[in-house]
C-alpha cells in the first residue's frame, strides 16, 4: 500500500484526535487518563507551531498516522532542541510508518536548525522505547515513579536523539 506524509490540516482534526484517543484509551502510549475532545487538536497545532509536522495517508487519502515536533523548551537557550510525539493507527503498525514519519520530522528539524529531539516515553510502553532504540535514540534520563494513569505508577523515560546536519558540497571551492 501506498502512503505520503504532509503537514498536519485542519482537515485531520477527527482522525488524528481518534487515532490519539485510542491510544489514550487502550494503552500508556499517551498519557492523559481521558478521551481528548476534537476541539483539544486546536492545542496540538498551537504547541507546533512553526515545527515540522506531518500526517500520514493512505491511498484513499485516510489518516493512518501523525507526528509532530515542539518546543521543548521556549527559553532561546533551547531552540535547538524539539521534543516529539507521533502516533499510528492500530491497523498500520510494523509496516515501517512510524520510521518513515520520524525521518520526515528530523528533516524538517534539521532545516529549522533542530540537532537535538527529546521523547518522553512511558516506562509501560516498551514497544516505543525499542522503536527509539532501533531509530538512533539513547535514554537520557529517567525519572522514577512521576506518572499515574489507571492508577498504574510509571517512569518517565527521557530518550534523545542528536541530528547530523547533512553537508552540502561547497560549489565554490576547487577541487584539486
Amino acid at each position: 500500500m501506498e502512503y505520503s506524509i504532509s503537514p498536519i490540516s485542519n482537515e485531520d482534526r477527527e482522525p488524528i484526535i481518534d487515532i490519539f484517543n485510542h491510544y489514550v484509551q487502550n494503552s500508556f502510549a499517551a498519557y492523559p487518563e481521558n478521551k481528548l475532545t476534537y476541539q483539544a487538536f486546536d492545542m496540538l497545532l498551537q504547541m507546533s507551531n512553526e515545527y515540522p509536522t506531518g500526517s500520514i495517508k493512505d491511498r484513499e487519502g485516510r489518516v493512518v498516522g501523525f507526528g509532530m515536533l515542539r518546543a521543548h523548551n521556549s527559553i532561546p537557550a533551547f531552540s535547538q532542541t524539539a521534543e516529539v510525539t507521533y502516533f499510528i493507527h492500530p491497523d498500520h503498525t510494523g509496516k515501517g510508518l512510524g520510521r518513515m514519519l520520524l525521518c520526515s520530522l528530523e528533516k524538517g528539524a534539521i532545516e529549522k536548525g533542530i540537532t537535538n529531539i527529546l521523547a518522553s516515553i512511558s516506562s509501560l510502553n516498551p514497544n516505543s522505547i525499542k522503536f527509539h532504540q532501533n531509530n538512533g535514540f539513547a535514554e537520557c534520563g529517567r525519572f522514577r515513579k512521576t506518572g499515574k494513569k489507571n492508577g498504574q505508577v510509571f517512569d518517565t523515560v527521557w530518550m534523545q536523539k542528536t541530528l547530523q546536519p547533512v553537508n552540502k558540497p561547497d560549489r565554490n571551492k576547487v577541487r584539486s
